[in-house]
């Protein structure tokens, strides 16, 4: 359990497209090449210690073959961002990927003070 210590509790969400290769023919949908999709994310203010990621897919384009794989997770979470990172394997054919995200944390101050 993530317990805050302050009473400044900050949420940041947002929606970010991961990837459309059915357009061009790319790796995702061709079911050939790198099966990873990776896209930085910035929050809109830093956040005073890690906060939680919840992260999911918003859309998600998928050929309807027998394997509809994908792992979705949020990844290098700092003060500042993480890494939306998409994954498939195997023959999953995905056309497009849209995924949404919730950043819930501690946020500074500005009566805050520290001691040294």
């Amino acid at each position: 359990m993530k317990r805050l210590r302050t009473h400044l509790v900050g949420i940041d969400q947002g929606d970010a497209p991961i990837f459309s290769d059915f357009e061009n023919g790319g790796e995702m949908w061709t079911g050939h090449g790198a099966r990873e999709r990776r896209v930085p994310i910035a929050f809109s203010e830093t956040f005073l210690s890690v906060p939680a990621v919840h992260v999911s897919l918003s859309l998600s384009d998928i050929d309807s073959g027998p394997h509809q794989r994908a792992e979705v997770v949020a990844e290098k979470i700092s003060l500042s961002g993480f890494d939306l990172v998409f994954r498939t394997w195997g023959d999953s054919r995905i056309a497009r990927v849209r995924m949404s995200w919730l950043a819930i944390g501690e946020l500074a101050n500005d009566d805050d003070w520290e001691i040294r």
